[in-house]
């Protein structure tokens, strides 16, 4: 007599059995390699695509951009470093303050910015419910984060 499986199992094998904590965990670190590959062949660190995205078109200063980004000044340094060699940006000195670095991003890195805008989709597979997702996803670092940083 053939064994029944249950639509889940049958779908996605042992995993199904698994606990949520689990596939969380799972799927986290694959995503974030995929994510992770994908910049990395566009020359890019995740620090690297978060500054430019703060940076847009409008030059700004490095101290300015870290506080955006919630960084020290000297992180924010190390990754404007890693975006200058490749091209995607420029630092010059404020000539009203010359403690100061004033970033622009060059026609390279708004090339490279603009070609992470579809990452997501390129990256991930598609989703019978992303919103739905997100929404779960959401739910969870909240409750995570009341329960782990209380006031």
């Amino acid at each position: 007599m053939e064994e029944i499986q249950e639509p889940a199992e049958a779908e996605h094998g042992p995993m199904a059995e698994w606990p949520t904590g689990r596939l969380l965990s799972t799927a986290a670190r694959l995503v974030e390699h995929a994510w992770l590959d994908a910049l990395d062949e566009r020359g890019l660190s995740h620090a690297g695509l978060i500054a430019l995205h703060l940076l847009g078109e409008e030059p700004t200063n490095q101290t300015d951009l870290a506080e955006r980004a919630r960084v020290e000044n000297q992180t924010m340094s190390r990754t404007l470093d890693r975006l200058e060699r490749e091209g995607y940006l420029l630092r010059e000195r404020d000539p009203r303050d010359r403690r100061r670095h004033i970033v622009t991003r060059t026609a390279a890195g708004s090339a490279v910015w603009e070609s992470t805008r579809s990452l997501e989709s390129d990256v991930f597979p598609a989703l019978t419910d992303p919103d739905g997702l997100r929404h779960a996803l959401l739910e969870l670092i909240k409750a995570g984060t009341a329960r782990r940083w209380r006031p």
